[in-house]
């Protein structure tokens, strides 16, 4: 391992805050020193990936560490952890000094974001787009008028299913009296909607503002033999639809591919578009019932 550079930072310690933007600065920092020719690893407190290895690893193998992006100070871990590496050239990049360099300063080169009358532009500027689909997930909750639901085995499958998916999943709540992320207005709940790539719903108006945006849902009825979102799904054709009594965990995750495809996407479109001229016989009926009265 001589020869080797070791990148350290907040995600190499248990609950110290590292973010995303801590791992975008890793990986483009590791993408520079593979680019030269080095071969980075990557102190992490769980390691997951070929090139991670646990924070406590011998620092006898590496010539150099650097720390990566992050407000540094004076404390525990870093200096204790910059201790065990003496022996070794440490560089501070990306950092913001939270004390003056001239009392605290603890890197043989610093290449400082800000601080000590410096500011340069984060690293993560250097990264390229990295983009996963966003799954709006919209959940009913416990109905007492229906008490045979098993909503919670299609909380627990929708979870399972995205545990296994490498997507960006976003609650949404449409209830407007009591909203859990504070949308306040049925255009914020919409605008929310329309921003997804696919729904997973067990709710009948998320299948259906999701349909009129032309963003596929995955429906899945959690009242045994069905309710008023299969019955509404069923009627209008759409096929990404389930009864939890034959909910499968692989069929479900073929329905979220199917959503994901931009045919998929038209599919909804077109749906919805015939769900609106039906609509209008609706509106007649309306219309000959108040004005006959």
């Amino acid at each position: 391992m001589k020869g080797n550079v070791l990148v350290i930072g907040w995600f190499s310690f248990e609950l110290m805050g590292s973010t995303a933007g801590d791992v975008i600065a890793k990986d483009v920092a590791c993408r520079w020193l593979r680019e030269a020719g080095l071969r980075p690893l990557v102190a992490m407190h769980e390691p997951k990936g070929s090139h991670d290895v646990p924070a406590d690893v011998d620092p006898s193998g590496f010539d150099t560490v650097v720390f990566v992006c992050g407000p540094i100070g004076n404390g525990p871990p870093i200096a204790e952890y910059l201790e065990r590496f003496s022996h070794a050239r440490t560089i501070g990049l990306d950092v913001t000094l939270l004390m003056d360099p001239a009392v605290w300063q603890p890197f043989d080169c610093l290449i400082q974001r800000d601080g000590g009358g410096q500011v340069r532009p984060d690293i993560t500027f250097a990264a390229p787009p990295s983009d996963v689909p966003l799954v709006g997930v919209i959940l009913v909750g416990s109905q007492d008028e229906y008490p045979t639901n098993r909503h919670d085995a299609v909380e627990a499958a929708f979870a399972e299913l995205l545990a296994s998916r490498d997507v960006a999943a976003v609650p949404i709540d449409t209830r407007l009296d009591v909203n859990a992320g504070g949308l306040r207005t049925a255009a914020q709940v919409e605008s929310l909607i329309a921003r997804m790539d696919a729904v997973l719903t067990t709710r009948l108006h998320g299948a259906a503002l999701a349909l009129r945006r032309g963003v596929p849902p995955i429906a899945v009825d959690s009242v045994p033999g069905g309710s008023k979102l299969l019955a509404q799904m069923r009627h209008l054709g759409w096929p990404l639809a389930f009864d939890v009594a034959d909910l499968d965990i692989v069929e479900l995750g073929a329905a979220l591919d199917r959503a994901l495809q931009p045919a998929t996407r038209e599919e909804a479109r077109r749906t919805a578009e015939r769900a609106a001229r039906h609509v209008a016989a609706v509106r007649d009926e309306l219309l000959a019932a108040v004005v006959g009265s």
